[in-house]
């Protein structure tokens, strides 16, 4: 471990959590903007059939849940992170 102050790290640790927020936000409107895009599939595509078509929606769905897979892994880690700081 380098030798920085206490404050010093909190100070870091509290960037590093922005950033994650800022993931997070970043997720989550990719998640949103997924969703849309599954939705307007839908309208357009009812009653189809077409094999492309269920291929399509069933990456949408397998994107949908992998993003919210990323998202509850950072709340994680930013749970874990702020417990770290909080014993500084």
């Amino acid at each position: 471990m380098s030798n920085i102050s206490v404050a010093e790290l909190k100070s870091a640790i509290a960037a590093a959590l922005q950033q994650v927020r800022d993931g997070q936000a970043a997720i989550t409107a990719a998640r949103g903007n997924i969703e849309a895009a599954q939705g307007g599939l839908n309208a357009v595509t009812a009653g189809s059939g077409h094999e492309a078509v269920a291929t399509a929606q069933a990456a949408l769905a397998q994107a949908t849940t992998e993003l919210e897979q990323s998202l509850a892994a950072t709340f994680a880690a930013a749970e874990q992170a702020e417990a770290y700081a909080a014993t500084l």
